[in-house]
């Protein structure tokens, strides 16, 4: 895919719901110090019944270069497949990604005990983004999909990178990435199938 600017999706359907999400997760760095024991994802407390941080949690972030980092992916990712976004489509693509990256963490890595920011949920973004790609006869939508599960196997057998880790001030969670990709597959699987249903001609049960 060739990215121009007049390519770039700026109808409000395709990009009202990037311009929330960062928005929330600027107010969330803003009053990270107010509202961030009461929100972000805390295994201990998520298991005693505060299952909202399941959700809220993945709006906080470390710390200013965190927020930078995931925000410029954000926009990457709606500048290179924002056509593909609608407001309904992507707010559960959004949920979708967010609580089974969360859902994926508390079952299979309880050592994980705290987990902020975006970056889960934009595997699962980018793994729709790549889906999507594909079902258009976008040549780039392979080398997309497959990069993106190179990328999480190698940081499965081999950790994250030092470099990324030391920015964020923070050890990068890997199993989040990968959890939020499985989060993005299962929707994009769900979300062809509903536009293969709506392809399906009318039954006629009209007597004749």
């Amino acid at each position: 895919m060739t990215l121009r600017f007049k390519n770039i999706p700026l109808k409000k359907q395709h990009s009202m719901m990037v311009a929330i999400i960062a928005f929330f997760a600027i107010l969330a760095y803003f009053f990270n110090d107010v509202a961030s024991e009461q929100f972000v994802y805390q295994y201990q407390l998520i298991s005693q019944g505060e299952l909202w941080r399941t959700f809220t949690g993945h709006f906080f972030h470390t710390n200013g270069m965190h927020l930078l980092l995931n925000l410029a992916a954000l926009v990457l990712l709606w500048a290179l497949h924002g056509h593909f976004y609608n407001v309904k489509s992507y707010s559960l693509l959004f949920i979708t990604s967010a609580l089974i990256c969360s859902a994926g963490m508390f079952y299979f890595s309880p050592e994980i005990h705290q987990y902020v920011g975006l970056s889960g949920v934009l595997h699962g973004i980018f793994v729709f983004g790549a889906v999507m790609d594909i079902r258009h006869k976008d040549k780039t939508g392979y080398l997309l999909f497959i990069g993106v599960w190179l990328k999480i196997a190698h940081e499965q057998f081999y950790g994250a990178s030092e470099q990324v880790s030391t920015l964020i001030n923070a050890n990068v969670a890997i199993d989040a990435h990968l959890w939020g990709a499985v989060g993005g597959l299962l929707f994009s699987c769900c979300y062809l199938l509903y536009l293969l249903t709506l392809k399906k001609p009318p039954t006629d049960k009209s007597v004749q």
